[in-house]
C-alpha cells in the first residue's frame, strides 16, 4: 500500500504545450504509467477531469506473455500498467504526473507496491514522445531536489514499445468488486486520496 505524502505535491515546473499555443477541446493524447497493481492506478485515473478512457495491461515483455498468469510469474518482463487516453485541453501531462506521483502509489518503492512484490509492480513512466520522457525526467528531478519523499525516486523513465491490453475481468475491477478485501484496503484510500488533494480534478465515475 502507497504511502502518501500529507500534503500535496508542487506542480511540475515544465508541461507539454501545444504546437499552436493551445489544444482544441475534444483533442486526444495518450500517457502511460505503471505503480503497482493495476487495479488500483485505473481506479484513480478513471476518476480524473479530462480523463476520457483508461485500459489496464502490460508493458515491457513480449507479445507471448502478456498474459497475467505469466505476468505474476516475475519472469516476463511487463509491468502491469494503464494506458490514459485524455483530453489534454481540460487535463495537462504535467497534472496527469502530479497525480501519479502524489496518489497512486509510493515511488520510492523499488519493484513493488506494499505487499505486492517483483518487478510487474515496479513503479514506470513509458513516454511516448520526446517531450513527455523530458518534461518527467525534469519533475523527478523537482521532487528528489526538494526532498518530497523521505528517499529518492526510482521511477523508471522508458520509451513505450508496445502496450498490450488486459484480460476484460482486469478491466474496472475496483469498481466491479468494490467490497473486495484487497480493494478495500490498498485502492478505496487512493480514490480518498485524490478526493482530498485533487478536489477540481475529482469526478466520480460511471462505466
Amino acid at each position: 500500500m502507497a504511502t502518501h505524502p500529507k500534503q500535496t505535491i508542487p506542480a511540475p515546473l515544465q508541461d507539454l504545450q501545444p504546437p499552436d499555443g493551445r489544444y482544441s477541446p475534444g483533442s486526444r493524447e495518450r500517457a502511460v504509467f505503471a505503480g503497482g497493481c493495476f487495479w488500483g492506478v485505473q481506479s484513480v485515473f478513471q476518476r480524473v477531469r479530462g480523463v476520457v478512457e483508461t485500459t489496464v495491461g502490460y508493458c515491457g515483455g513480449s507479445a507471448a506473455t502478456a498474459n497475467y498468469r505469466d505476468v505474476c510469474s516475475q519472469r516476463t518482463g511487463h509491468a502491469e500498467a494503464i494506458e490514459i487516453l485524455y483530453d489534454p485541453s481540460a487535463v495537462s501531462y504535467g497534472t496527469l504526473l502530479r497525480v501519479f506521483f502524489s496518489v497512486v502509489h509510493d515511488p520510492t518503492q523499488l519493484n513493488r507496491q506494499g505487499a505486492d512484490v517483483g518487478a510487474s509492480y515496479r513503479s514506470a513512466i513509458f513516454h511516448t514522445s520526446e517531450q513527455q520522457r523530458a518534461i518527467a525526467q525534469a519533475y523527478v528531478q523537482q521532487l528528489d531536489a526538494a526532498q518530497v519523499f523521505a528517499g529518492p525516486i526510482v521511477t523508471q523513465i522508458v520509451p513505450l514499445s508496445v502496450f498490450y491490453r488486459g484480460e476484460e475481468y482486469h478491466q474496472d475491477y475496483a469498481m466491479k468488486n468494490p467490497h473486495n478485501p484487497y480493494i478495500q484496503v490498498c485502492d478505496i484510500p487512493k480514490i480518498e486520496a485524490l478526493k482530498t488533494q485533487f478536489p477540481d480534478l475529482f469526478v466520480e465515475y460511471e462505466r
